[in-house]
């Protein structure tokens, strides 16, 4: 278990997919874009949509090659990269294709070569004069874009597009500003993403408290506060109040993940210290939120609507994450606290172990979309949380047998990876 959850865990920490900024502005006939994006991903063919690290793509080789490569050397392969571009990116004005005339990119230099280079797509085109709308579009594997109206004397425009989104038609003069209620239905996604299925460590985090104890009231307090904490530094950090560096949140998120993991392995239920670790690291948890919520942006005009909106979809991320682990182990808690139903126990752990390894080897395309990668990711640690769990129904007569069967080896795999991403953010 702790090898394959370790294999996880180096595909998904360095966080180098970012989403795509598009800032539009148009006047008299004329359309001028600039996108920001991550170049060498799109000249490796990334599947952007899939993967929350580029090590983890299948062509992560490529990718790095080009990382390698001086700008100029970059501007000069996306001279010919540029109809493949225009096959993955669209834009029109009252349903008529927008040719752009003009093109040229701009890769910018990075700190270090872990960090990701960004490069800005410059576009110039035409449309006719009389036209009252504007339309994007934007492939699935080319990740997430934002899109960002500039220059209008109404109201501009703002959206978000996923999956290979189409926007809805907006005005060309402005005025097509999103709602209150529209930005704020628009975030909740974008929060439960971060935890569902690109945020490991904060689903890791989460389990940490659930693994200590399954029942009601200590799951419920943790909850509670560490849901407080991260409420509370989120939007202190949003609104430039605190402000704290990756290289520093980052390593002190994987220290926090240790921490409760193995006090889960040598405390037994809720310790008068424990809430008060619980809401300190929430606290942390939230710097982390806030460091993706600023890769979004929030919009000036509905500010606490997104930050509202982006704060409920994390909630209900880990709400869901507890949920499926619950119901996971829930047969084998019942039978560890007296229930007479081992035969139905062991019955349905061997069909969801044996579901958990087919969906695992079968990978299938649908279940690899919602994933954002590889199925196994997920299913694999499920599966053998399913093994543990016949073990715990196996021994039952032992005193604290889900404890000691399922809770703790399932909290020293976690103390592991987080003690692997500690040394990863800090020393390599």
């Amino acid at each position: 278990m702790i090898t394959l959850m370790l294999i996880v865990s180096g595909m998904a920490q360095a966080h180098e997919v970012l989403p795509s900024i598009m800032n539009l502005s148009a006047s008299e006939g004329s359309l001028n874009v600039e996108i920001d994006v991550n170049a060498e991903a799109l000249l490796a063919n990334v599947d952007l949509s899939t993967v929350e690290d580029t090590d983890a793509a299948e062509n992560a080789a490529d990718y790095d090659a080009l990382r390698g490569l001086a700008p100029d050397e970059i501007e000069t392969r996306f001279a010919d990269y540029w109809p493949i571009f225009f096959d993955n990116f669209s834009a029109n004005a009252d349903g008529t294709p927008i040719d752009f005339a003009e093109m040229d990119i701009t890769v910018h230099e990075s700190e270090n070569e872990s960090v990701i280079r960004i490069s800005t797509l410059r576009l110039t085109g035409s449309y006719p004069t009389d036209a009252t709308h504007f339309q994007i579009g934007w492939d699935s594997a080319y990740g997430t874009l934002i899109v960002r109206q500039n220059d209008v004397d109404g109201e501009a425009y703002t959206a978000t597009l996923n999956q290979g989104a189409t926007t809805e038609p907006f005005l060309i003069q402005g005025g097509s500003l999103q709602t209150g209620w529209q930005v704020f239905g628009a975030y909740i996604p974008i929060g439960f993403d971060h935890i569902v299925p690109k945020g490991l460590d904060h689903i890791l985090f989460v389990l940490g408290l659930f693994f200590l104890s399954a029942r009601i009231g200590p799951l419920l307090t943790q909850v509670s506060l560490f849901t407080l904490a991260h409420t509370l530094t989120l939007a202190l950090a949003a609104l430039g109040y605190v402000r704290l560096p990756g290289s520093i949140v980052e390593p002190l998120i994987a220290a926090s993940i240790v921490f409760v993991a193995l006090e889960n392995i040598f405390t037994k239920g809720l310790s008068r210290w424990r809430p008060i670790v619980v809401f300190g690291f929430g606290l942390l948890h939230g710097l982390g939120f806030a460091s993706v919520l600023a890769e979004f942006g929030l919009p000036d005009h509905a500010f606490i609507p997104a930050l509202i909106g982006f704060n409920i979809g994390v909630e209900v991320g880990q709400l869901a994450v507890i949920a499926v682990m619950f119901l996971c182990v829930w047969q084998a808690l019942r039978i560890d606290r007296g229930a007479n139903e081992a035969n139905q126990g062991f019955a349905l752990y061997a069909v969801l172990l044996i579901a958990a390894v087919a969906l695992s080897i079968l990978n299938p395309s649908g279940l690899q979309t919602l994933a954002e990668g590889p199925v196994w990711l997920f299913t694999g640690p499920l599966a053998l949380i399913f093994v543990l769990c016949i073990g715990s129904i196996q021994l039952r007569d032992q005193v604290d047998a889900f404890r000691r069967i399922v809770a703790i080896p399932a909290s020293i795999a976690i103390a592991v990876i987080g003690a692997y991403w500690f040394i990863e953010r800090v020393f390599l």
